[in-house]
């Protein structure tokens, strides 16, 4: 009896987890039996493995063949698994040495030729080996970009099965790389030089829209906005990802281990560097919005919006049950999602925009003619598609009216850059960072309302309007707070020390439009 173990990783949401891949050649019948709790990808591994094996011109050992993937009670998912088992069965066979496997992490797909393939999720199983003290990783070819970003692994990218059985045998062929493939990648380098971002100078007419947008970019506060076709409510969500901060090294490398995870990442730049933008359909499940899978659990979209903005256009379309699915990560920023065999986490923590017309028809900013004719019940109904829970969870909800021609004329030239936006967004993002040294929180959205009550408290005269609108029933407990949260931000745009009455006022206009004492 002859055994073997390599290493590879199974990756759980976006967490990496060692797995040992022992290989056991013992008497009896030939055959191949996997164990350890494998789906049908894996199960199927046992004729991809055996064909890349023959087709690399190695001796396919005639026993019984036993392959375990241990901690048993952990299930495994996907193809990655390949390459460590072939190294594992021909290292019980005697072909490869037994030290060379135990030094490493091996990780890709085979095809029936013996060429790796690429796997999703590589990112964070890197990750995950450095993290136990393996730093050298054998990997496709086409993945070594993506797992060069760990600055600690030692990364050996690998076009075949037989190049990597030549590594493991102490004879390592060349590697011929594409330009570029396994350079680590600079994370302070912008992800594609030439590209340009929508201005938010193009949304004319619309000074609410604009300052209502600047304010979400700068505490990243949730935002949702009310008008009629043709008032811009899509083209400022489309061009709020432009005024936020390029992500730093440690949030781009969570975002790209959750794209890496879905599948998504872009190719050729595996470094995600931008805040994302997730424009779902309103067609969109409460499964594609937070993520499904059987029995390997994939992202969705409101996880791939993680550290940028998730835009629900046309949002009573969406199904109460997608839209109340959010209302959670709203508050927590992390996604579980359970099923029978596991519990999978996802970070979630978004900028969340939505933006509705006022009625069905949309038509109630038109002409006389053509006015919007829906009974009051109609309107009623159609927004009460938003649950009153979702919306309160919203800091910022404006009410937008299509402009005049006379506005658009005034507003022509006048209206800020987004690079000028952007400038005074990283300014007030500064002033937050500098008030919450030594805090888990790094804006003004993040912080919890008791926190702001006791280490931030504002003067009652600054906050008389909000109190008068909470006394009224206008607001509820969590609104008053979010009201603050948007004042500090004003504040912080504004470059002023703490709030006052103007902008409590100015916080609570936004929140409640119309709204006088």
């Amino acid at each position: 009896m002859a055994l073997a173990r390599s290493l590879a990783v199974a990756v759980v949401g976006i967490e990496g987890r060692l797995v040992e891949v022992e290989a056991d050649l013992g008497r009896g019948l030939p055959g191949f039996t996997l164990i350890g709790l494998p789906d049908a990808a894996l199960h199927e591994a046992r004729d991809r493995v055996r064909a890349a094996v023959v087709n690399s011109r190695e001796h396919w050992p005639d026993q019984k063949i036993t392959v375990g993937l241990f901690p048993a009670t952990l299930p495994k998912s996907g193809s990655g698994f390949d390459l460590a088992m072939a190294a594992a069965i021909l290292g019980a066979a005697g072909a490869v040495p037994s030290g060379a496997l135990a030094s490493r992490i091996l990780i890709g797909e085979l095809a029936l030729d013996g060429r790796l393939r690429p796997v999703r999720g590589v990112l964070p199983a890197v990750l995950a080996a450095v993290e136990a003290g393996l730093e050298r990783i054998v990997v496709p070819v086409a993945n070594a970009a993506e797992a060069s970003l760990v600055p600690d692994a030692v990364i050996e990218p690998m076009h075949d099965l037989a190049g990597v059985l030549a590594l493991l045998r102490g004879r390592p062929t060349a590697v011929l790389l594409p330009a570029g493939a396994a350079q680590p990648v600079d994370p302070g380098e912008p992800a594609d030089p030439g590209e340009t971002m929508p201005d938010l100078a193009d949304v004319a007419g619309q000074v609410r829209g604009r300052l209502a947008v600047e304010v979400a970019a700068a505490g990243g506060h949730h935002l949702f906005m009310l008008g009629p076709p043709g008032s811009g409510k899509s083209m400022l969500a489309e061009r709020l990802p432009g005024l936020l901060p390029a992500l730093d090294f440690r949030a781009a490398l969570e975002v790209t281990a959750v794209h890496s995870v879905a599948g998504v990442l872009p190719v050729g730049r595996p470094l995600v560097t931008r805040p994302p933008f997730r424009n779902p359909h309103h067609s969109a499940t409460p499964a594609a919005l937070i993520g499904s899978g059987s029995p390997a659990i994939r992202p969705g979209l409101a996880s791939q919006a993680h550290h940028g903005v998730l835009f629900l256009d046309e949002s009573p379309e969406f199904g109460r049950s997608s839209l109340d699915a959010l209302r959670q990560p709203l508050e927590s920023g992390l996604i579980e999602v359970a099923r029978a065999r596991a519990t999978t986490r996802f970070p979630a923590r978004f900028l969340l925009v939505l933006a509705a017309n006022p009625c069905p028809c949309s038509r109630a900013r038109g002409p006389r003619d053509a006015r919007c004719d829906c009974p009051s019940t109609v309107r009623r109904r159609y927004l009460a598609r938003l649950s009153g829970p979702l919306l309160d969870r919203i800091d910022i909800q404006v009410q937008l009216n299509s402009p005049s021609r006379a506005e658009l004329k005034a507003d022509r030239g006048h209206a800020s850059s987004s690079r000028t936006i952007a400038e005074r967004v990283a300014r007030a993002r500064s002033a937050m960072e500098k008030r919450f040294a030594g805090t888990p929180w790094r804006r003004n959205s993040d912080v919890p309302g008791p926190a702001w009550r006791h280490r931030w408290p504002l003067l009652p005269e600054a906050t008389r309007l909000a109190d008068r609108a909470f006394d009224r029933g206008l607001l509820t407990a969590r609104g008053l707070d979010r009201v603050f949260r948007v004042a500090w931000t004003i504040a912080d745009l504004a470059e002023v020390e703490r709030p006052g009455a103007a902008e409590v006022g100015l916080a609570l206009d936004l929140r409640l439009p119309g709204w006088s004492a």
